[in-house]
């Protein structure tokens, strides 16, 4: 066995790029991968899972602990896969984080040659008993799955029952099943959509010219109160039906009127030249405009309106079968064989007949339901959807504003008809297959309900849960199950069979639990590895209940699928749930921040007491905030580990995360930090404040070194400096300063931020800045100290270049409570606690430059772009009317070298800190001010005036070309503001 003092490979190095590399890719793969076997959201990637927990696993050969028969059989299995062991333990080491970097690769995950060496290695560390890995937050699977892969023991558990469900089928059922599951599988699958096509064709019929129809296009549609007009609103967010390069289609609205004279609109379909031709949304932000009168329809009066129609997803018609209200079929997409492509049609009364049809269905099976006297669970799923509102998880729902109170008013009718239908069918099936089948037809799900958008560009249906909320959609997109099309749960069982067929690795166990109580023995367990929740980040119990009641429709009194803590609850757990939600309490206590950071602790404490005295732990983390980090750290420490070290491995694609809100570009973190812990000695001593904080920079600048030689930068090199410098203060059981005074994790944060903060500007801006710290001559102003930490921070965050304009509901589906109209700024934000964090300990005060060169509003910091600082910098006299043959005596005045004086006035007001108007003395010009006057003059193409300003710099010192080149290095490639410094800079070379 591997001593107790033996340090692990993980706590040494790790092969950071590689792994990142593969995780990142997998997110593009889904043929085989187990995400296809159902959706769970948050779900860590393979790659990176398994590579960390090889590297927990094993030894460190370069340890002298290192047991002779490991690197004697390591040496034996390496070159089988990973080429010739050189001769030293060192060659050993790097050999071993060679094999881990491939073996991330999903290429080679199933490949048996290295599965072999994987399980040959993980048994020579361990030749006594195998070890036990276990993860309390199993959620979709990843961790237990590739401990298994890797020969390990593995135990899961989760609090939700559709968590478990997964689990279960996937770390139990598959690989105890035989080779005739597949089969098994197909034949089943095929036999209920034999029977579903019998069912259901009157539903779903072909066209009479031999076409399909694959989708159907419908829209909401509320009444205007303007008088005198009464037109029905279409609420339409896209009018596009195809946006492709060589293919354009879209809508064209005709005004018209009824036979008693009220206004109507009619559609056509037709080819647009540009943009330009395609009408605007008529709903932003749920207000609806009415295509007749132009009249605008507030919110409250639309959500009041679908309110009453029980979300708006059904048509309504009146005693004679005609439409009248409700859900408006706007387009009717069709395929036929042997025909490319897809083709579009206006919708006919024959369209609305079969809508009719399946509405009567709906109330037949209803009315039997209750003839029966409610017998059972309904045949539709009647339970309550998520409230939402409140500033925590809930937020993420807004559905029951507009009338969806129970899941199956998600549902138009012939939805509901065509999923009860299958789930009767599925009643039928062998117990063996049922989970799995069960599954196919809940995935299906999410294709088949009002909750799903058309994609023009790429002509296809999107699902529900394109983001981890259930907001409102407007124009929704119905599938036709019968067209081997999006929403087939025939396709979808497709995708599990898939996965079932590379599916090799051993039988783990599952089990539904609160993580605060584990039933595992003390200190039974080798490997704690776990990805927890992060506050209000996923409302993960209300997004799973979508799957839920269906499931329990599908696997009547499968023992999974309750809630095990209360009995009257017919939805997943929602008491004991670790999240931040403002909506609900538990035993008297609103789940705020601190009910997640208690309970978080709980299972901390837990975890430490079910691991091993030589066991090791490794928790993932990316939350955004440092108060996030605080609350887990504090956590860990205080159930009594020490963090041994930390790992950033890029888990997110740099086009996925980032994003923008009204124009500002927005910093988002691409990799998740796997800490690695031990228990710590309870005979652990106590540390000293001064010795502690004199090891720290060292530790922290030889951190930041290495992270920088693996590509990590900014924000995800920040947060991954928290490791190592953790490793300094958690080794002892508490920090006290000279006369005793405990020190607080969060005071130590602050330091290592501190420090972080002036290694970084020193590497940025030179030398020079260590004089910063006694505010010695040489440095640069504090302005540019900021803007230098603001940027630097931000370097590979996901930031997008482009602007994003904000008048479209693409991220929000008009689920916004507010009906202001956004104005669109430009520049780049991080979350006001992280630019706090760093500005503070540097004595950096953010209100002092507030409407300066930041603009501080909702919790984000902007850095102002150059364009917005023209007037400050220019007073009355703007940079368009600066004089072409720019006199440097006259408007250098402006530049306190030359002649000391104040900036010009913003518009004859003076801003006070916190921007309002006040009489203070204005602020004097620093070398960032004179920066960005020189980028304005190149903008506006001032070259006189840019010149003699560039010569008048020269003159006078370095600061100005030293900003300037580390601006350029910091600002994005691509942006407007590099590109403005670099031709500046050219022209500094020609002075």
């Amino acid at each position: 066995m591997i001593p107790k003092e033996c340090k692990r490979l993980a706590e040494v190095d790790f092969p950071i790029a590689e792994v990142s590399r593969h995780a990142v890719k997998e997110k593009s793969i889904k043929h085989g991968h187990p995400s296809t076997l159902h959706l769970w959201w948050a779900r860590r990637p393979l790659a990176s899972c398994r590579a960390m927990l090889m590297a927990l696993l094993l030894p460190d050969p370069c340890d002298p602990l290192c047991p002779g028969d490991f690197k004697a059989i390591a040496r034996k299995l390496l070159p089988k896969v990973s080429g010739s062991v050189g001769n030293t333990d060192y060659d050993l080491q790097r050999k071993l984080f060679q094999f881990i970097a491939d073996f991330a690769n999903w290429d080679n995950a199933h490949q048996p040659k290295f599965l072999e060496v994987s399980r040959a290695l993980v048994k020579a560390a361990y030749p006594e008993e195998t070890p036990l890995v276990v993860d309390p937050f199993a959620g979709g699977g990843s961790i237990p799955l590739e401990a298994l892969r890797i020969g390990c023991d593995a135990f899961a558990s989760d609090l939700n029952p559709v968590a478990c469900l997964i689990l279960k089928v996937m770390l139990e059922d598959i690989p105890r099943s035989n080779s005739h599951l597949v089969e098994e599988l197909r034949s089943a699958g095929d036999e209920i959509l034999a029977k579903a096509r019998t069912e259901l064709l009157e539903y779903y019929p072909n066209e009479s010219n031999g076409s399909q129809p694959v989708v159907y296009l419908w829209a909401r549609t509320v009444r205007c109160e303007a008088p005198n007009c009464g037109a029905e609103i279409p609420l339409i967010r896209s009018f596009w039906l195809c946006k492709k390069p060589n293919k354009k289609l879209a809508l064209h609205y005709l005004k018209t009127t009824t036979r008693d004279g009220t206004p109507l609109v009619d559609f056509d379909i037709f080819e647009p030249k540009n943009e330009n031709d395609v009408a605007g949304p008529t709903v932003s932000r749920a207000k609806a405009t009415c295509l007749c009168c132009g009249a605008v329809l507030q919110p409250e009066r639309v959500r009041s309106q679908l309110m009453t129609q029980n979300g708006g997803a059904d048509t309504i018609f009146d005693t004679k079968g005609a439409r009248v209200g409700g859900a408006l079929l706007l387009a009717v997409v069709t395929s036929k064989n042997g025909v490319v492509g897809r083709s579009y049609r206006l919708p006919t009364e024959s369209d609305y007949s079969v809508v009719k049809k399946a509405q009567d269905k709906v109330q037949v099976v209803m009315d039997d339901w209750n003839n029966r006297g409610k017998d059972g669970s309904c045949p539709f799923p009647d339970e309550p959807t998520p409230v939402g509102g409140g500033s925590g998880a809930g937020r993420a729902f807004s559905v029951q504003k507009y009338g969806i109170f129970r899941y199956r008013s998600m549902f138009n009718c012939r939805q509901l008809v065509t999923l009860q239908s299958i789930v009767d069918l599925h009643k039928s099936l062998n117990p063996k297959i049922a989970e799995l089948i069960a599954f196919s037809i809940t995935k299906a799900a999410m294709q088949n309900n009002s909750l799903c958008r058309w994609k023009p560009t790429g002509e296809s249906l999107m699902d529900s849960f394109g983001r981890q909320a259930m907001p409102i959609v407007w124009d929704f997109a119905e599938a036709n199950v019968l067209a081997s099309s999006t929403g087939d749960f025939r396709k979808a069982l497709d995708q599990i069979i898939a996965f079932i067929e590379r599916s090799k690795y051993s039988v783990g166990q599952v089990q539904q639990l609160d993580a605060c109580e584990s039933p595992l023995a003390t200190e039974s367990v080798g490997v704690l590895f776990t990805d927890p929740p992060y506050y209000d980040a996923i409302p993960y119990s209300d997004l799973s209940d979508f799957f839920f009641v269906w499931l329990k429709r599908l696997l009547p009194n499968h023992p999974m699928l309750k809630d095990p803590y209360n009995s009257m609850n017919n939805l997943s757990p929602k008491d004991r749930e670790i999240v931040q939600d403002e909506t609900r309490s538990y035993q008297g206590r609103i789940k705020n921040k601190e009910f997640f950071e208690s309970q978080m602790g709980k299972a901390f404490v837990e975890g430490r007491r079910i691991l091993k005295e030589d066991g090791i732990c490794s928790v993932v983390f990316a939350h955004k905030t440092t108060e996030g980090w605080e609350a887990l750290l504090s956590g860990l420490l205080n159930a009594g580990f020490t963090i041994t070290a930390s790992w950033p491995i890029k888990t997110e694609m740099e086009n996925k995360v980032g994003g923008s809100q009204g124009g500002v570009k927005k910093a988002m973190l691409l990799s998740s930090v796997h800490l690695v812990c031990r228990p710590r000695p309870v005979d652990a001593n106590v540390g000293e404040w001064s010795e502690v904080i004199k090891e720290l920079p060292n530790k922290v600048g030889v951190w930041i070194d290495k992270l920088e030689a693996e590509g990590i930068r900014g924000a995800d090199l920040v947060f991954s400096c928290i490791g190592p410098a953790l490793e300094i203060f958690s080794r002892y059981s508490k920090v006290e300063e000279a006369d005793g005074k405990e020190v607080s994790i969060a005071r130590y944060l602050g330091k290592v931020w501190e420090v972080v903060g002036r290694i970084a500007l020193e590497q940025i801006l030179g030398t020079e800045e260590s004089k910063a710290r006694n505010g010695a001559a040489g440095a640069l102003e504090e302005d540019a100290r900021l803007t230098a930490l603001f940027l630097w921070t931000l370097q590979s965050t996901g930031i997008p270049l482009e602007n994003i304009d904000s008048n479209c509901d693409e991220d929000d589906d008009g689920d916004e409570e507010s009906t202001k109209k956004v104005k669109v700024k430009g520049g780049y934000s991080l979350v006001y606690d992280v630019a706090r964090r760093f500005a503070q300990p540097l004595g950096i005060d953010l209100n002092k430059w507030n409407h300066r060169i930041i603009e501080i509003e909702k919790g984000t910091v902007r850095l102002l772009p150059i364009s917005e600082r023209e007037v400050l910098l220019f007073g009355t006299n703007t940079i368009s009317q600066v004089d072409s043959t720019f006199n440097v005596s006259e408007q250098l005045t402006l530049f306190p070298e030359y002649d000391v004086k104040p900036m010009p006035k913003i518009r004859g007001k003076k801003v006070s800190l916190s921007g309002a108007e006040t009489d203070h003395k204005p602020t004097m010009v620093t070398t960032l001010d004179r920066v960005h006057a020189a980028m304005l003059l190149q903008a506006n193409g001032q070259t006189n005036s840019l010149r003699a300003l560039l010569k008048s710099e020269i003159e006078n010192g370095q600061d100005f070309i030293r900003l300037s080149n580390s601006l350029s290095a910091l600002y994005p490639i691509g942006s407007e503001e590099k590109r403005l410094l670099d031709a500046m800079l050219l022209g500094i070379k020609s002075i």
